[in-house]
C-alpha cells in the first residue's frame, strides 16, 4: 500500500529525495549509532542520539535507513555534503571519454598532404582518441583497391609508436575504412598533457625570472628578493 502510495505521488508530480534524512526528519524509536570517528556506540532511543547530536554540535544522519534499527552516524553534513559534491566533480573533471577522430585521405595523396594528415593522426593518437581512416576511391580509382590498402598499411606502420590497427581495413562502397587505437588510455593523455602544461608554465615564469636578475645586472642593481 504505501509502494502504491509513493508511486502515485510520483506521478501527481512530486519526486523522491535521494538526500538521507537527518536530525529531526528521522521518525523512527530508536538507531543503531555510529560516532564522529567511526566507533560503534550501539542501539539508543532517538532522542539519546540527538542529544548527543547537540553535545558535539553535529549531525544525526540516517546513513542505512533499511537496516532494523536504521543506522545513523554523527557528522558535519553541511561539510559531508561539500567534500562529495568536489569528489564528484573531480571525478567528472578526470573522466576519460574515448573519441573517434575521422581522418580522410585520396589513394594518390602527395607527399605534403600525406605528412600534415599523418600529423593530425599522431595528434590524435596521443591525446589518446581512436581515429578512423577513410580512403575516397573516384572514378577509375575504384579498380585499384590494392592503392588504398596500401596507404593505410604505411599510415599504421608510420604510426606504430602510438596506435595499432584496432579494425582493419574494409571496403565501404567508394571508401576503404581502417581503425587506429590508441597505446595510451585517455586518462595518461590528460594526465600527460596536464603535466606538460604545468612544465611550460614553469618554464616561463623561470626564463621570467632569470630575465629580471640580467636587466637588474646590466643596471648594477641587486635583483629584489620577494
Amino acid at each position: 500500500m504505501a509502494v502504491r502510495q509513493a508511486v502515485a505521488w510520483c506521478y501527481r508530480g512530486g519526486s523522491i529525495s535521494a538526500e538521507p534524512r537527518i536530525n529531526d526528519r528521522i521518525r523512527v524509536p530508536e538507531v543503531r549509532l555510529v560516532g564522529p570517528s567511526g566507533e560503534q556506540v550501539g542501539i539508543v532511543p532517538l532522542a539519546k542520539a540527538l542529544e548527543l547530536a547537540q553535545e558535539y554540535d553535529l549531525d544525526l544522519v540516517e546513513v542505512a535507513a533499511t537496516a532494523r534499527p536504521p543506522v545513523c552516524k554523527l557528522m558535519d553534513y553541511g561539510k559531508f555534503k561539500y567534500e562529495s559534491a568536489m569528489k564528484a566533480r573531480e571525478a567528472r573533471k578526470n573522466q576519460a571519454h574515448t573519441v573517434i577522430k575521422e581522418m580522410k585521405l585520396r589513394p594518390k595523396i602527395d607527399p605534403h598532404d600525406y605528412d600534415t594528415k599523418k600529423g593530425h593522426v599522431v595528434r590524435f593518437l596521443k591525446q589518446g582518441d581512436k581515429v578512423k581512416i577513410t580512403i575516397m576511391f573516384r572514378g577509375r580509382e575504384q579498380s585499384r583497391p590494392e592503392l588504398g590498402f596500401r596507404l593505410l598499411q604505411r599510415l599504421a606502420s608510420d604510426v606504430e609508436d602510438l596506435g595499432f590497427i584496432e579494425s582493419n581495413p574494409k571496403q565501404d562502397g567508394r571508401n576503404m575504412i581502417m581503425v587506429l587505437g590508441p597505446h595510451k588510455k585517455k586518462t595518461e593523455a590528460m594526465a600527460e598533457a596536464r603535466e606538460a602544461q604545468a612544465a611550460r608554465k614553469a618554464g616561463r615564469q623561470g626564463s621570467g625570472a632569470g630575465a629580471e636578475g640580467e636587466n637588474a645586472q646590466a643596471s648594477g642593481e641587486t635583483p629584489s628578493e620577494s
